[in-house]
């Protein structure tokens, strides 16, 4: 008598591996996904409030630059407002070295505790000199429109 083996089926393929690789894959793309969408909605968050900041230092600006002093000044804050009048601000600035060419150069936007605020970061070029100076502008944020406020 001989011994014949039993058939024995063949062990099913484990496609444990396989599955496990393609949950991990499946996830990491969704994490990517949100990643890009949590990055580029931030970046719109930013660039929507940096934005009106920027133009409104450009304004600013280009008031002085053109020597509309009166324009330049109701665009300050209330608090430099009550510092000086009109026409003492008109003064001071008409004394000042006119500027030939600007760029702005940095926006930053803060909020801190509701109270919006921004920095903006000038190059200018002196008219008559030719020198290069770099100015800080302080800008605050309110009833939805940007202040200067030196």
């Amino acid at each position: 008598m001989t011994y014949e083996p039993m058939m024995v089926p063949s062990p099913k393929a484990n496609r444990t591996t396989r599955t496990v690789l393609i949950v991990v894959g499946a996830l990491l793309a969704l994490c990517c996904t949100i990643a890009v969408c949590v990055g580029f909605w931030l970046y719109r968050t930013v660039q929507d409030n940096a934005e009106p900041a920027r133009a409104a230092a450009v304004a600013y600006v280009d008031d002085m630059r053109a020597g509309n002093y009166p324009a330049a000044y109701g665009r300050l804050c209330g608090e430099v407002r009550e510092t000086m009048t009109q026409e003492d601000f008109a003064r001071i600035q008409a004394a000042q070295l006119k500027i030939s060419s600007y760029e702005i150069t940095g926006v930053n936007v803060s909020n801190y505790n509701g109270r919006i605020t921004a920095s903006v970061t000038v190059e200018m070029v002196q008219s008559a000199t030719g020198a290069r100076l770099t100015q800080r502008m302080a800008l605050v944020k309110r009833d939805g429109e940007w202040l200067v406020c030196q």
